[in-house]
């Protein structure tokens, strides 16, 4: 797999978390600048994807981009938005993260 592949997969899930983050601060698409800044965000996202899945498996680049994003953002809403951190929400997220790492390792590209 190309290198330029996993650079586009690692900079559409930062896109898309800004996306999602922006979705946020935007308060139900009430405020205009913000809202657009979320729309491009989240463009940039799935060209960037698009790029990343022209040498990597779907199954795989989907799973990594969907569980990093959510662990990103449940970062993001602990420590900025003061969100709550459970045991539960804590063991199925780490769940997904199990998965996307053992797609990554066990895939047939491997």
């Amino acid at each position: 797999m190309s290198k330029l592949s996993w650079f586009f997969l690692v900079f559409a899930i930062l896109f898309e978390v800004c996306g999602t983050l922006l979705m946020k601060l935007s308060k139900g698409l009430s405020h205009f600048w913000i809202d657009v800044l979320m729309m491009v965000a989240y463009m940039v996202s799935l060209g960037m994807l698009s790029m990343a899945l022209k040498k990597i498996d779907i199954s795989i680049a989907y799973a990594i981009w969907s569980g990093m994003g959510i662990v990103l953002i449940v970062a993001i809403g602990v420590l900025f938005f003061k969100e709550s951190l459970s045991l539960p929400k804590v063991v199925f997220i780490s769940l997904i993260v199990i998965g996307a790492i053992g797609l990554n390792v066990f895939g047939e590209g491997h």
